[in-house]
């Protein structure tokens, strides 16, 4: 099983949820760093986000409409494309949603998964597999693990969590029992305009609003949790050099450098912003469970590939609001024509 030899022939890539938050940057960054690999990638016929997130790069992509959890369509789609390499970061990702509906998000992420990988084993085809985890599944970490290396004990305690760290162990299962060529990445926290969920794309989000006289305060869960920092734009580029570099059959933390208790980012967003940002605690955005110190040790990644971050945390949080800001224009224009 070759490591490295054919890295520099990748011509066509694959990407699950390629109309999501995530996969639809990755898309953007391959489009124009690499101009000449072919980008193919699902999204499910119901996917709301489909038109807003890959609207601008529809024309030099090649979409299917296939769901993970029917595993007819997504062999199907698998064994026409036959990539040279594959992006598997369709996931239900909500965190706190996962504690509501524990059953939808635990089925569709580990069957989603099995899915794919059984598609592609029986299909007869070889590609490189970056399966792109999170730091979720290290769960809650004992201090004395900071920062995470990647041998941590997995102590997943939301039910995303646990779905994220039984993806996690199938990628080993099918490159231990298949000698398929699986590499698994965990994603740190990283900035993403396009993930309303995520803490910092709320907290932009409200600012926004509030700004425009759409909403009159910013409402938050916990603050205290400590986190590390990276742009989506750097994240992506990440995957890519994983594909390209990394080594089949193990795991690799991606994340920042730069750590933050979420207040703190907060703090910066407030201090960016053109108006009075009024705050309150919303205890129904508080999880019952959760991780307070995300803090990775990225060498190994380093080591590898020789990956640098190229954005600063204010830069990312400037094109985090500048992104929301953009966006409730068109919120208040279209209220404005409504009138």
């Amino acid at each position: 099983m070759s490591q490295k030899s054919d890295r520099g022939k990748i011509r066509r890539v694959f990407i699950t949820g390629i109309a999501g938050s995530g996969a639809s940057y990755l898309a953007e960054y391959i489009l124009k760093e690499h101009p000449g690999v072919e980008v193919h990638g699902i999204s499910r016929w119901h996917s709301t986000s489909k038109s807003e997130n890959i609207k601008d790069i529809l024309d030099k992509i090649r979409v299917y409409e296939a769901d993970l959890m029917d595993f007819g369509s997504t062999f199907a789609v698998i064994k026409k494309v036959r990539p040279d390499a594959v992006f598997h970061l369709a996931a239900h990702a909500n965190v706190r949603a996962s504690f509501i509906t524990p059953d939808v998000v635990l089925k569709n992420n580990i069957i989603g998964t099995s899915n794919l990988f059984e598609a592609i084993r029986l299909a007869e085809i070889d590609p490189i597999i970056q399966l792109c985890s999170t730091s979720e599944v290290y769960g809650q970490v004992d201090p004395k693990d900071v920062p995470i290396k990647e041998d941590c004990p997995m102590r997943p305690v939301s039910p995303y969590a646990v779905s994220k760290t039984a993806q996690d162990l199938l990628g080993f299962s099918y490159f231990t029992s298949y000698q398929m060529r699986i590499i698994r990445t965990r994603m740190f926290t990283y900035i993403n305009p396009r993930r309303v969920d995520l803490f910092a794309t709320s907290f932009a989000r409200q600012i926004a609003l509030i700004e425009r006289g759409l909403q009159k305060e910013l409402v938050h869960g916990n603050l205290d949790s400590v986190r590390t920092i990276i742009d989506v734009r750097d994240a992506m580029s990440a995957y890519w050099e994983a594909i390209v570099h990394c080594k089949y059959g193990e795991v690799y933390n991606i994340g920042g450098t730069v750590s933050l208790k979420v207040g703190d980012l907060l703090k910066k967003l407030i201090s960016m912003s053109r108006s009075k940002i009024p705050t309150r605690c919303d205890p129904a955005l508080l999880r019952p469970a959760d991780v307070t110190l995300q803090i990775p040790c990225v060498d190994k990644f380093i080591k590898e590939t020789g990956w640098k971050s190229k954005y600063t945390v204010e830069e990312s949080l400037d094109f985090l609001l500048s992104y929301w800001r953009k966006r409730t224009e068109k919120e208040a224009s279209l209220l404005m024509q409504a009138e």
